[in-house]
Formats: C-alpha cells, sequence, structure tokens
C-alpha cells in the first residue's frame, strides 16, 4: 500500500484522503488551519457528510489516516503529494489560483530537506483550469533544490456532497493525467497512480495531463446546462399547463439523455456548478473558443430564483409582515454546504420585504447562519417552523421533508398554502387534502 500525502482538508481533500486510508493507505491530511486539524486530531468533523465519521474515527484510530499542519511531514512519508485546496472564483469569474500556487512553492522549498535523488509525485486534485498542471511543475522546477526529482499528475475528483463518501469508494470512473501517458516502459507516474487506484474496481481513464484538467471542467457545464434546459422547458410546460414531471420522464427513459439532472426546480448551487461553469467560459474565451452556451445557461439558473420569487408573491398577495416557514437551507440535502445555496437570494429578497422568516434545516443551520439575514427565526424542528405559518416554503428537499405528514402540514400551517421549489409532492394529492400549491413547471392547484 501507498503512502499519501494530501495538503488541504477541507471537503474533497478530507473525503478523499479518508476513503483512501479506508481502502488500505497511510494518509498524511494536510491544512494550516490549526484548529481544524485539532478538531480532526480529536475526533472531530468540521463538515457533514453521510458516513464520513464513521470513517474517520475507524482510521484514525487504526492509525492509517494522519492529521498534521507540516507539509514537511507529509513530503517526507509520502511519495505522492495531492493538492487538494481552494480555488475560488474571481471577480471577473475565473479561478483564483494563488493557494495552488503557494502549495507547490512550499513543497519545492521542502524537497530540500529530501536526500539528493529522491522522487515526488505531485497531483492537482482540486478543479482547477487546463495548464495549470503546467504552471505548478514551473513553480517547482524554479523553487526546488537541484537534483530532486519529481513529476506532475492530474487526477480530478468527482464528488458530489452528500453521496461523496459513496462516490470515492465506488466511482463510475477515474481519470488521472499524466506525462507520456501508455508509454512503455510505463512511466514512474503512470505506474503510481495505478496502484494507488488498484483496491478500487471501476474504470480507470490514463489521459494526458491537459485532457484530464478539461475533463472535470466539462462534466461540471454539462450536468449545469442538462439543470438549466429542463428549468428552460419548464416554463414552456406551465405556460402549456403540461407537467414538467413527466416531460422529463418521457424524456429520461432514452437512454441517450438519461433521468439524472432533468429535476426542475431553484437551479443549481454549491461549490462547484457555478464556479465551474464561470471557469470554463473563462478558459474557452482565453483560448478563443465560443462558449457562450455557458453564459445562457448561468442567466436560467439565475432566473429560477426570481421565478420562484414570484410565484410566493403571487401566491401570499402582500408578503410584508406574512409569517413564512422556510425548509431547507443547504444547496441540496444531505450537506450543510450554504455556497451558492437558493435559500439565500430566495431568504434576502423576502426579509427585504418585511416578511418575518422561520426556518429549518436538518443539518445546515449554524453554517446559515453566517450568510442569511440576523432577522429570521431558526426553528427547532420542520413542524416548529410551520406552526401558525402563513405558507411554507420548500427550498431543499430532505428526506424529512418529502415523508412529512401533509396532513399535519395541514393541520399546522395557518392557511394550506405551499411553494414548492423542488416539486416534492403530488398535485394531484395536494388538490385532494384541500392545498393551495406552487410547483415549478406544473400547474398551480387552487382550493375549491
Amino acid at each position: 500500500m501507498s503512502s499519501v500525502a494530501i495538503v488541504g482538508a477541507g471537503y474533497v481533500g478530507l473525503v478523499s484522503g479518508t476513503c483512501l486510508a479506508e481502502v488500505g493507505h497511510t494518509v498524511y491530511c494536510i491544512d494550516n488551519n490549526e484548529e481544524k486539524i485539532k478538531l480532526l486530531s480529536e475526533g472531530g468533523c468540521p463538515i457533514y457528510e453521510p458516513g464520513l465519521q464513521e470513517l474517520l474515527d475507524r482510521n484514525r484510530k487504526a492509525g492509517r489516516l494522519k492529521f498534521t499542519t507540516s507539509i514537511n511531514e507529509g513530503l517526507q512519508n509520502s511519495e505522492i503529494i495531492f493538492i487538494a485546496v481552494n480555488t475560488p472564483p474571481r471577480d471577473d469569474g475565473s479561478a483564483d489560483l494563488s493557494y495552488v500556487e503557494n502549495v507547490a512553492r512550499e513543497i519545492a522549498q521542502r524537497m530540500a530537506d529530501l536526500p539528493e535523488g529522491t522522487f515526488r509525485l505531485i497531483v492537482d486534485k482540486s478543479t482547477v483550469p487546463v495548464e495549470t498542471a503546467d504552471k505548478v511543475s514551473r513553480t517547482i522546477r524554479m523553487a526546488a533544490p537541484k537534483g530532486r526529482q519529481f513529476a506532475i499528475s492530474s487526477n480530478p475528483e468527482f464528488l458530489r456532497e452528500g453521496t461523496a463518501v459513496g462516490d470515492f469508494l465506488k466511482p463510475d470512473r477515474i481519470v488521472v493525467g499524466v506525462e507520456n501517458p501508455g508509454a512503455n516502459p510505463m512511466s514512474r507516474s503512470e505506474e503510481l497512480m495505478r496502484e494507488l487506484y488498484k483496491p478500487f474496481d471501476s474504470p480507470l481513464l490514463v489521459t494526458d495531463i491537459r485532457s484530464a484538467e478539461i475533463i472535470k471542467h466539462a462534466s461540471n457545464a454539462f450536468l449545469a446546462t442538462k439543470i438549466s434546459f429542463i428549468n428552460a422547458v419548464s416554463h414552456l410546460a406551465e405556460a402549456a399547463g403540461a407537467d414538467i414531471k413527466l416531460i422529463a420522464k418521457g424524456m429520461g427513459l432514452d437512454p441517450r439523455i438519461g433521468m439524472s439532472f432533468l429535476c426542475a426546480g431553484l437551479g443549481y448551487g454549491g461549490s462547484c456548478f457555478p464556479k465551474d461553469v464561470q471557469a470554463f467560459y473563462r478558459i474557452a474565451r482565453d483560448k478563443g473558443v465560443d462558449m457562450s452556451i455557458l453564459r445562457e445557461v448561468e442567466k436560467i439558473n439565475e432566473a429560477q430564483r426570481q421565478t420562484f420569487l414570484r410565484k410566493v408573491s403571487e401566491a401570499l398577495w402582500v408578503v410584508k409582515d406574512k409569517k413564512i416557514a422556510v425548509w431547507g437551507l443547504s444547496f441540496k440535502p444531505n450537506t450543510d454546504d450554504m455556497r451558492s445555496a437558493p435559500s439565500i437570494d430566495a431568504i434576502n429578497a423576502l426579509v427585504e420585504e418585511g416578511a418575518h422568516i422561520i426556518a429549518y434545516d436538518p443539518a445546515a443551520m449554524e453554517k446559515a447562519k453566517d450568510v442569511l439575514p440576523k432577522e429570521i427565526t431558526y426553528a427547532k424542528s420542520a413542524s416548529d417552523a410551520i406552526d401558525g405559518a402563513d405558507a411554507l416554503l420548500l427550498i431543499t428537499e430532505w428526506d424529512e421533508f418529502q415523508d412529512y405528514d401533509l396532513d399535519k402540514i395541514k393541520t399546522l400551517l395557518k392557511q394550506p398554502l405551499i411553494i414548492d421549489g423542488r416539486n416534492v409532492y403530488d398535485p394531484i394529492e395536494m388538490k385532494e387534502r384541500g392545498f393551495v400549491y406552487y410547483s415549478m413547471g406544473r400547474p398551480t392547484i387552487h382550493a375549491d
């Protein structure tokens, strides 16, 4: 088994490191945030991700998973060093690679403590623009002492928040970019990466480095496009009195299309799709390639949130002084991630109009307090949130909400009014139970 260092104990680095330890590798998770490393060392977990805490506990106790603030410690003990730091968007939409550069430079400088002739493989795990590996290589080559051997690889991640542990342990594909892929004899880089992923029963695609870098951005941009396409169709469906869920099902039964990401609603959010769509557009533009389709993808996504707010205004007429319950704050279920969450735009707009917001989320309320207006109230349960409310807004489709007793909702609400941003409920059933029900891309149900 290999010994691996992962610089960056954020979402990608922590999940990746923990799962690599789970299959038997020794992993050093490195982060310059001392409080985070202390928390992890003492058995805590800084993020909510189903199944992660159990794996952290097991592998930390087994000695396969170590936490440190020292890049040097990881570099001394590991032949493979992953860079998994944040690449946030800049004002122009391009990726901020300053964290990647800083780590590359520190790795190079710390190579002075390695014996001459020692080989290290530096792997970009962060989502980065094409040609980033070239820049990382140049930075290390300029800053490292002579006689130190290294190579660069790209290994994009395809983790979905809420299912990341399963995604890593049972991936649908593993993509590895190396110099001279398929060379005979096999390069040291390819040999190391193949050995690292040997415990995983999944297709392993070895490509050149630049192709691997593009694969991640192209994949996320395509999925975001699929979401925006079905949201655009939802407007046509609603205008024609059709049902977007039935339309999506009819489309998705075609194996060339598939059902995944054909759910009309409030659009995409999170840490990946918004910034990756922007970055991919910028990358293409800088290369003289027209990717204007991605601008339309962004416009449709932003418009969905305004569409939802118009439904709220139509349903309530006057929003000011109304008590409005919000179920779901995180950008998707099974995560506490609030980055680019649709709830932020919706709640900010409603608070500005004078609404009283009572919000509930199974996992994200603590993080929500950092990004939502101070005026909102946080409920202890889904029931507390809707008790006496003028309306219920369903923004994140947690299982708890999908399984909630509809009769109880009707009893607790001041009036049986639901604006469903995720099409969780069946319009026919809502009509039978006497609800006024607004959803996305489907006819509105009015009380008899």
